[in-house]
């Protein structure tokens, strides 16, 4: 085929999701409790799998790290293999297969061919490293090794340090104010059988959510689901994590560090996946900092006043109430003036909200850009893992644009005045001196 003709063709087929509409969810649950969710996309002859576990930091209680060695040893050894031999044989089939820990989920994804002769091979090897992990020591002692060394690097990371510091502030014992990483002690007393134990909890069928986006049929979706799942316990579902305190008085930090510039965070605890305000303050936010270079916190800090090259806000949903972020970098003689207008800007923008046109504006870039969220199956089995772990309703994605076309003036105003206390806010200051 000419290299025109196949050039096309390749644009025509990947772009085919973006002129399409939100695609239909299928849900079914499992014989053994998994909850699952698929699309069909027969545009490629491809299959994006992700299995989600209520196993994040969240779960790990004072034994810090314990999420994310468990979740970085899966691959490490399975079913008598080893880690180059489990490498070797995904890579013979060409398919890819990864594991991830956050603060709410971890994350066991597969990318394969739906060739049934390349396909077969790697769900039996996606299945052994979910189902027989086998945990070796050396391999927890090489993981320990690294993350230690990374809490070392941490170390000479103000925009890290920064981080670290308000979730603590934000959350308090909440299970959000540990770090995922863990500390030096917690990662040094860590064992293996900690690690079985973890594993045998959280990676069960009852708390697992499995999203698949692909070449496939419904049929052959289910048998591929039970096939991934059915070697799993069904175990029990995680509990409901505690609700998150709201702050009761402002506080404020300084962390010398030998930098240049100072890393500013402010906020305070913000919303959940599925709060009744999420697309109000969504919107809301996308005018006062959420918008790159067009918000109004860009303009103040950085167009009026040049005080940092990057200045935001964002809300970050999770399964109990997430922080809301404002920040920026500035130099550390300037540090002073850009939290005074920081805390100014948002002040003003809470008591007298966006204008219209700026309303009109965000609307226009959120639905506007919405197609690009749905360009891949990636980023589509991304969505349904979603949905499925935060119970969103199946029609989220295809209400989203309608819902921010629906947000008014007046419901920013009232939402930001109901929800974000300017008296009670989180300050934290890395660089200079403390």
């Amino acid at each position: 085929m000419p290299i025109k003709k196949l050039t096309l063709l390749l644009i025509l087929v990947l772009s085919s999701s973006v002129l399409q509409a939100s695609p239909a969810i299928q849900h079914w649950q499992t014989e053994n409790g998994a909850k699952v969710y698929f699309v069909p996309a027969p545009e490629l002859p491809m299959v994006d799998i992700q299995l989600v576990f209520d196993a994040g930091a969240a779960r790990e209680g004072n034994q810090g790290g314990l999420a994310a060695i468990t979740s970085a040893m899966m691959d490490e050894g399975a079913a008598g293999l080893n880690a180059d031999q489990i490498a070797e044989a995904i890579d013979s089939v060409g398919a890819a297969i990864g594991f991830s820990a956050h603060q709410d989920m971890a994350v066991a994804s597969l990318r394969s061919v739906t060739d049934a002769k390349l396909l077969e091979p790697a769900v039996a090897l996606f299945q052994k490293t979910l189902t027989q992990p086998d945990f070796p020591e050396d391999a927890l002692e090489r993981i320990r090794n690294n993350m230690l060394i990374g809490l070392q690097a941490k170390k000479q990371q103000p925009g890290a340090l920064a981080r670290d510091a308000f979730m603590q502030a934000l959350y308090g014992d909440h299970p959000y104010g540990k770090p995922a990483s863990g500390n030096e002690s917690s990662l040094k007393a860590l064992t293996r059988a900690d690690l079985v134990a973890y594993y045998q909890q959280y990676y069960v069928a009852n708390n697992a959510i499995l999203a698949i986006v692909g070449d496939l049929d419904r049929a052959a979706a289910e048998a591929l689901a039970n096939r991934i799942t059915s070697q799993l316990p069904a175990g029990q579902a995680a509990a409901k994590l505690p609700a998150v305190s709201a702050l009761k008085k402002p506080y404020q930090q300084r962390i010398h560090h030998p930098s240049s510039q100072s890393h500013l965070l402010l906020g305070q605890p913000g919303i959940k996946r599925g709060d009744e305000d999420y697309f109000i303050l969504y919107v809301g936010n996308h005018i006062l900092g959420g918008s790159g270079l067009t918000s109004r916190i860009s303009n103040e800090i950085r167009e009026k006043r040049g005080l940092s090259y990057s200045a935001y806000s964002y809300f970050s949903p999770m399964r109990a109430l997430g922080p809301y972020t404002l920040g920026l970098q500035t130099k550390n003689a300037s540090v002073d003036e850009a939290l005074q207008v920081l805390r100014e800007t948002l002040i003003e923008f809470r008591e007298n909200g966006p204008t219209a046109s700026e309303l009109e504006a965000a609307k226009k870039n959120i639905t506007g850009g919405f197609p690009l969220r749905l360009d891949s199956n990636k980023k589509i089995v991304g969505y349904l893992a979603m949905i499925g772990f935060y119970q969103l309703p199946l029609d989220y994605l295809d209400t989203f644009n309608e819902k921010v076309n629906a947000v008014s003036l007046q419901q920013i105003k009232e939402a930001y005045q109901r929800r974000i206390n300017p008296d009670k806010l989180v300050t934290i200051i890395v660089g200079g001196e403390a």
